[in-house]
């Protein structure tokens, strides 16, 4: 792809060199460049990719991308892009590089404290039951259908390996797909440009303070809550205090509630708990319906809800 199509609708950039050329690839690795490649230089938490852009162009980078110049060792052949914030732009070359195939899925974005696993996969094998190709990103695997593409690095996949595999989804006809979206994803940039169909928030508790993740509770918050700024409708866990307080926040997304304990959109009641299983009625498509989940405890009930929820957003509630 020709770059500058590569950086389109990136402002602020300055440009140093030929945009016209094309790019083979892209990566934040230097060492896995190859020639005609992009380098995007990135400040991580245990090194700064500026150190690596020599490497990068000895190793066949046509095109960096950075922040600062005076770190990175240049050359005159080199078209250089000058960012203020490469992390941001580099999921927006990405989306650019693979034809921007989150557009083209339907998706359901899931975050929380806990859950989040055992929801997707409950969404999943909804979907599935539905006839709708499903794709799943998540902490323990990506899946495409039942082909599961290997075990995850992380909960939510860098921007660049996520729109690759958006790519390959809609590739191999994906209909919906459902991911994990963890607060650090969201915070690190990895998923902006997509926009989701649905956004869940499960519950939210204590977890992930620490200098490398979130310094604060509020900053852990208001990470999660940026997924619905990105979704066109959001459902929630209305019994969370916290999660709750959506519900008093000015959003773009219409938010809609499920729960046990307080009045929500979808509620579940006359509910049992064994040591082998719960179950419980909620009303689905007008009716009442008896749901069983072979998950014991209260917990299971919430995430039971939140893959109903998922479910409804496409046929009705």
């Amino acid at each position: 792809m020709v770059l500058k199509n590569v950086l389109s609708g990136i402002e602020d950039l300055k440009a140093k060199g030929n945009l016209d050329i094309d790019i083979k690839g892209i990566t934040h690795n230097s060492r896995e460049v190859k020639e005609g490649y992009l380098f995007v230089a990135i400040k991580g938490f245990d090194s700064d990719g500026h150190k690596y852009v020599k490497s990068a162009i000895e190793n066949g980078a046509i095109a960096v991308m950075v922040e600062e110049l005076d770190k990175a060792e240049l050359k005159e052949d080199v078209t250089v892009i000058v960012t203020k914030n490469s992390r941001a732009d580099l999921a927006k070359v990405a989306s650019n590089f693979y034809g921007n195939p989150a557009s083209k899925l339907k998706l359901i974005g899931v975050t929380g404290t806990k859950g989040k696993t055992t929801v997707t996969f409950m969404i999943k094998a909804i979907l599935e039951k539905q006839g709708l190709k499903t794709g799943l990103i998540g902490t323990v695997a990506n899946y495409i259908g039942s082909e599961n593409l290997g075990e995850s690095e992380r909960t939510t996949p860098d921007s660049l390996e996520l729109q690759k595999l958006f790519a390959r989804m809609v590739e191999e006809k994906v209909d919906v797909v459902v991911m994990e979206v963890s607060s650090q994803s969201l915070k690190l940039h990895r998923v902006d440009t997509i926009s989701f169909d649905v956004g869940m928030f499960t519950n939210f508790s204590r977890d992930h303070i620490s200098d490398r993740e979130h310094p604060t509770m509020e900053d852990y918050f208001d990470s999660k809550l940026k997924l619905f700024y990105m979704s066109k409708v959001g459902y929630i866990n209305i019994d969370d205090v916290n999660v709750a307080k959506l519900k008093k926040i000015d959003l773009p997304c219409e938010i809609r509630t499920y729960g046990i304990d307080n009045v929500a959109d979808l509620i579940a009641e006359d509910i049992t708990v064994t040591n082998s299983e719960v179950d419980f009625k909620v009303k689905i498509d007008g009716r009442k319906e008896r749901v069983k989940t072979g998950i014991p405890g209260k917990f299971s009930v919430y995430n039971s809800l939140a893959a109903i929820c998922a479910r409804n957003s496409f046929w009705g509630r």
